[in-house]
């Protein structure tokens, strides 16, 4: 099966132009004007359209365990939703329990994720510490293909990592070629504004915020960014909400530190007033961590993003429907962390970012899909329309309009934190391994067609890096 999409203009992370993009066999054939394809081929017409990479979300939770419950999306209807939006590959996190070998967590994620209709890849939480998960990274990074490791910095008495998890893991990702995550939220501080807050008894959800003020993500970012420079690994921040942890970045990277900054869609466009809505289903919907914030940080976040000093978006997809929040009726603790998004990303950013004069259609691409491909290394396989690449390609077109809502999207969950906002700027067509999944309002996705996509290890970059480490320990004194 081959697919030609004519007419349209191609846009990467450097650059965009006039050409047809022949699909075959799930690869990019050729780009260029005026192609032809074999009479069997289907034509996609892209004209008066935009021909970029499929969206990566780098941050997603499908089927997610979590605080007492299981999240509503799982790998098949949140990859089809994905697809309906012009994403064509998601980066997961595998998340072991405290004691639980690394390499049991991961076969379990990858089972569930057989059902995937997109490709999909995943980073591996290091949750905890001894010889056994010193063992299982070089496994991961050797012969699955992670080169990613995630740590959080937040939920205490759960899968929070301690400062020993840390500086051992960090270690050892370097040494094996791999990045760190980061999820910056002082986890001892949130814990005790928790209880300080519940003891006032201030019970809603307008007490999330409160008991994660953005100092929390602040000293979190500091403290952890400090820590990866000591060990000469390069970190990469997940959901950045706050000018104050931005701050942070900008400082490590203006020294020269390897320091990237994820933002999700949510953090650029929704600020905290939603949880003062006395619905408390509507306010409880929007209770994930880092919590929204006041709209100064959002103006800042949009910076960072044009600056170049947070480089990728996200959504940190992660889905719990009304019944399933209500578990925290009477303990905002208790309510499941997470939304939504995964399908709406990159409409709402277009609409918000390009359609503003914010982002220009090249910068749109470099943060749903380039530089992501580019930092979790499988690019220019994913992130760009060129030769050999993946035919993984979202038509978009700048002037289809709607508005969002829960009763029309694809995913699966009753609420939209997007809900009743109108965007201009739509995927028309979604091809995804060279097939096209989704056309016109149809998803035309097969269960199980997602594959698994390995990740190298950076090691020309981490020799470098871990040189420079060397030459930054004390020298021994001979006496």
């Amino acid at each position: 099966m081959s697919v030609l999409i004519r007419g349209g203009t191609v846009v990467n992370a450097d650059r965009r132009f006039r050409a047809d993009v022949y699909c075959q066999d799930g690869k990019i054939k050729a780009v260029g004007p005026d192609l032809e394809a074999p009479s069997t081929a289907q034509i996609v017409d892209a004209g008066g359209q935009y021909v970029m990479p499929g969206g990566i979300d780098p941050h997603t939770h499908m089927q997610l365990p979590f605080m007492g419950t299981v999240a509503s999306e799982d790998f098949y209807t949140g990859t089809a939703a994905g697809l309906a939006g012009g994403t064509t590959m998601i980066i997961d996190f595998v998340i072991p329990n405290p004691q639980q070998p690394l390499m049991e967590a991961y076969r379990e994620w990858r089972g569930w994720a057989e059902k995937a209709v997109s490709d999909y890849s995943f980073h591996v939480a290091v949750t905890w510490w001894d010889e056994s998960v010193h063992a299982d990274m070089k496994t991961l990074v050797e012969e699955e293909g992670v080169n990613s490791f995630k740590h959080f910095m937040a939920y205490k008495n759960a899968i929070m990592a301690s400062d020993e998890t840390i500086y051992h893991s960090f270690k050892r990702a370097l040494e094996l070629g791999a990045i760190v995550t980061v999820h910056a939220e002082n986890g001892e501080l949130v814990y005790q504004l928790q209880q300080d807050i519940l003891a006032r008894g201030i019970t809603g959800p307008e007490g999330h915020p409160m008991s994660r003020p953005p100092k929390v993500e602040a000293e979190a970012a500091h403290r952890v960014i400090r820590f990866a420079e000591v060990i000469g690994v390069p970190i990469y921040l997940v959901h950045v909400s706050t000018k104050e942890a931005l701050a942070e970045i900008t400082r490590a990277r203006s020294a020269g530190s390897r320091v990237f900054g994820e933002v999700l869609a949510g953090h650029l466009l929704i600020d905290d007033s939603v949880y003062q809505n006395p619905d408390w289903g509507a306010a409880a919907a929007h209770v994930m961590s880092p919590p929204f914030r006041p709209k100064e940080h959002q103006e800042a976040l949009w910076r960072g993003l044009q600056s170049g000093n947070l480089q990728t978006t996200a959504t940190d997809h992660c889905c719990f429907c009304y019944d399933q929040k209500a578990m925290g009726r009477d303990d905002f603790t208790q309510i499941p962390n997470g939304a939504g998004g995964v399908e709406d990303r990159l409409a709402v950013l277009w609409t918000h970012g390009v359609g503003t004069g914010r982002l220009t259609p090249e910068e749109f691409v470099a943060a749903t899909s380039a530089n992501a491909a580019k930092i979790f290394n499988i690019y220019p396989r994913k992130g760009c329309i060129d030769e050999g690449a993946d035919a993984d390609i979202v038509v978009w077109d700048p002037a289809a309009t709607k508005t969002i809502s829960a009763k029309t999207h694809h995913q699966n969950v009753d609420f939209n934190i997007f809900e009743g906002m109108k965007v201009a700027g739509l995927a028309s067509h979604t091809i995804s391994q060279g097939k096209v999944v989704y056309a016109d309002g149809e998803l035309r996705v097969e269960r199980g067609a997602g594959r698994y996509i390995k990740r190298p290890a950076f090691h020309p970059m981490f020799d470098a890096l871990k040189k420079s480490a060397e030459r930054r320990q004390p020298t021994k004194v001979e006496r």
